[in-house]
């Protein structure tokens, strides 16, 4: 017994005393970035006429047919707002890859509930596809 608590004792030695850990790894992603990495440029011609269809969906084709997202923000408002913060290619690109993840499966997305339903939560951040290290 008494050799087990010899061996125990470096841990209570070496044991921090905030247990939160930066998250790592996949999960690395998921980590909330400080509000002023995110700048917003002006936008050129083509950023916002892209808002301006962005906007023309919202407000006249998205109320016929209902909302059918399963992501918060919603993956129009996702678009526009990569776009808007990050330039039309990177936003048009991040957009398509939302739209190509649109679906019911369940995947590795933090969720929050909104009146009830489940919905996978994944802000326009730029640095969530550079994970592969």
């Amino acid at each position: 017994m008494l050799f087990k608590l010899l061996l125990l004792c470096p841990l209570f030695l070496f044991a921090r005393s905030d247990p939160y850990v930066e998250p790592w790894g996949r999960d690395s992603d998921l980590k909330t970035p400080p509000t002023e990495q995110i700048a917003s440029a002006t936008p050129g011609i083509v950023a916002r006429i892209a808002d301006s269809v962005i906007r023309f969906h919202q407000n006249v084709i998205s109320p016929t047919s209902g909302s059918r997202s399963n992501f918060r923000p919603t993956s129009s408002r996702y678009m526009q707002l990569a776009v808007q913060r990050y330039g039309f290619v990177k936003g048009y690109l991040m957009g398509c890859d939302r739209l190509l993840r649109e679906n019911d499966e369940d995947w590795v997305y933090r969720t929050i509930e909104i009146e009830g339903k489940t919905y996978k939560f994944d802000p326009a951040w730029s640095d969530k596809y550079h994970t592969i290290r």
